[in-house]
């Protein structure tokens, strides 16, 4: 019975086994784990016996089962939806979560081979821009959900979308994204969605990431971007007055009154028209 409620991969709270049966009372939690029947992580916490733990089964949990706020986001949402490319070498993986809720503590020893970074979310956007994926246990491996008609899964991960995720990565830009690694990214989001990024920048407050994008946007020629509104005609925010100091020492973009790198704005944006979606 024990092993039919625990799903493989995932750490489960006391609160929840007690929640699937009555049976789980502390006095039979203790009995399962002195007789290792439950693996205890940290105090209330267990997983099964022997189980794979991975970072993507633990925020389907931390989802899921804790019930908080982190979203995959920023540069992991958009290297698992093939976008990143251009990441940095280390030795520990770095999984990016974006909300407002603390990493449990006991996260630190659960996973010594990955980084969980928690930012905090962009909270003009609100849901704007979030998908919905089946995270399967037996592959570990994400499948998309949110198509109308297709299979719920019963562990939901939610992500950025890759239009929410390349906002999230601008709005580190400079402080622990160059500009860049921020354009090397733009380079090969061919296929962005016009409406959902749309939608996001109309929802969006922040002028120094308005500004930052549609300066980004406009270094590559694809199609997307003539579908967009122009930045003055998103809502009465517009892109704001007075200059931003980005790239201190850079130099002044008059358009958008940025600071950018000397070294990005004498290269020559791409004429081709690319293809887009």
């Amino acid at each position: 019975m024990l092993q039919n409620l625990l799903p493989e991969g995932l750490p489960v709270t006391k609160q929840w086994l007690a929640k699937q049966t009555p049976d789980f009372d502390r006095h039979a939690l203790d009995n399962l784990v002195k007789s290792r029947q439950l693996t205890p992580l940290a105090s209330g916490v267990y997983i099964r016996p022997g189980t794979h733990l991975t970072w993507q089964g633990v925020v389907a949990a931390l989802q899921t089962i804790f019930r908080t706020d982190l979203t995959v986001g920023g540069l992991t949402a958009l290297e698992l939806q093939g976008f990143a490319h251009y990441l940095p070498l280390s030795r520990q993986h770095a999984v990016h979560l974006y909300g407002k809720n603390a990493l449990p503590t006991w996260l630190q020893n659960a996973l010594p081979s990955v980084q969980l970074v928690r930012h905090s979310s962009l909270n003009s956007l609100g849901g704007a821009g979030l998908l919905t994926w089946e995270y399967d246990i037996n592959e570990r491996s994400f499948v998309a959900s949110d198509i109308p008609g297709q299979r719920a899964s019963a562990w939901p991960f939610t992500m950025s979308s890759p239009e929410r995720a390349y906002l999230e990565v601008l709005n580190e830009v400079p402080d622990t994204i160059s500009f860049e690694h921020a354009d090397q990214l733009l380079q090969g989001m061919t296929t962005v969605s016009p409406r959902r990024m749309e939608q996001l920048l109309r929802k969006c407050t922040s002028v120094k990431l308005r500004r930052l994008f549609y300066w980004m946007a406009e270094r590559h020629s694809y199609a997307w971007l003539k579908k967009l509104p122009k930045p003055e005609a998103l809502d009465e925010l517009g892109l704001g007055s007075g200059n931003r100091v980005l790239a201190r020492g850079g130099r002044l973009d008059t358009k958008y009154h940025i600071t950018v790198p000397e070294d990005m704005w004498t290269q020559v944006a791409p004429t081709t028209d690319k293809s887009g979606s």
